[in-house]
């Protein structure tokens, strides 16, 4: 991407940040609260648009293309481009195998037996098919935190996305089940590019590749992630990996 601006209404929250994410690696976003690193991955998808009053600028180039382009889908784009949100958010009273398949239904045109093999496929990515098989018929809102936020994971891996970007995704769960999300996206960099937020500056450490430091809506510095947490270019990155500020 580069010059991405977003806004919303007279706020600006991003200001021309440019960067890479690399593919089959895992990006991770950090920064303090409120330096807009929720806004910037929402526009990789073009879902900060569906905020009122929210809009963007710039070139977010996907496949060699503007996912802002004037004849592009926003639809197509989101099916492309997954997302995994900060709480868990299965639907509660739908059953564990209709929560994996949901995008799937809307597109239509499946029959059950694609649908269940489909489920089973993306459940089994999501690292979940060995605790649910003989629960499949349950609600999704019976399933543990943790396993309902690798529900969403594997929501929104059915629809075969190419990128999976994923806003603080264990930041509502125990040690036990982050460590379990954590191993999943090791796992899942193998396939897809993966961008991540987080707030937690150990979690960036272990689990990418890469790490963008993003303050006040503005790149800071983008690099190899063992590179920012040991020798970071600038003085504010350093600040702030080492807990001095944030």
């Amino acid at each position: 991407m580069s010059d991405l601006n977003a806004w919303f209404g007279t706020n600006l929250v991003l200001r021309d940040v440019s960067m890479t994410a690399q593919p089959q690696a895992v990006t991770a976003v950090i920064g303090p609260s409120g330096c807009g690193k929720s806004t910037f991955i929402r526009c990789l998808n073009r879902m900060h648009e569906e905020v009122r009053g929210a809009g963007a600028s710039g070139k977010v180039l996907f496949d060699g293309q503007d996912i802002y382009g004037p004849d592009v889908d926003p639809v197509d784009i989101r099916r492309r481009i997954g997302m995994v949100f900060q709480r868990p958010n299965p639907f509660p009273t739908m059953t564990v195998l209709d929560n994996a398949v949901a995008g799937l239904k809307l597109a239509g045109r499946m029959t059950r037996p694609e649908l269940r093999e489909r489920g089973e496929r993306a459940l089994r990515a999501a690292g979940l098919w060995e605790e649910v098989k003989d629960r499949l018929g349950e609600p999704g809102g019976k399933l543990s935190g943790g396993q309902q936020q690798r529900l969403c994971i594997a929501r929104a891996l059915a629809v075969e996305p190419e990128v999976l970007l994923m806003d603080e995704p264990a930041s509502a769960l125990d040690p036990a089940s982050t460590l379990r999300i954590e191993e999943l996206i090791e796992e899942l960099k193998e396939e897809y590019t993966v961008v991540i937020v987080t707030h937690n500056m150990q979690q960036a450490a272990r689990v990418a590749d890469w790490t963008m430091f993003l303050l006040s809506g503005e790149v800071v510095e983008h690099g190899p992630t063992r590179k920012i947490f040991t020798q970071p270019d600038d003085k504010r990155t350093e600040d702030y990996v080492t807990g001095r500020f944030g």
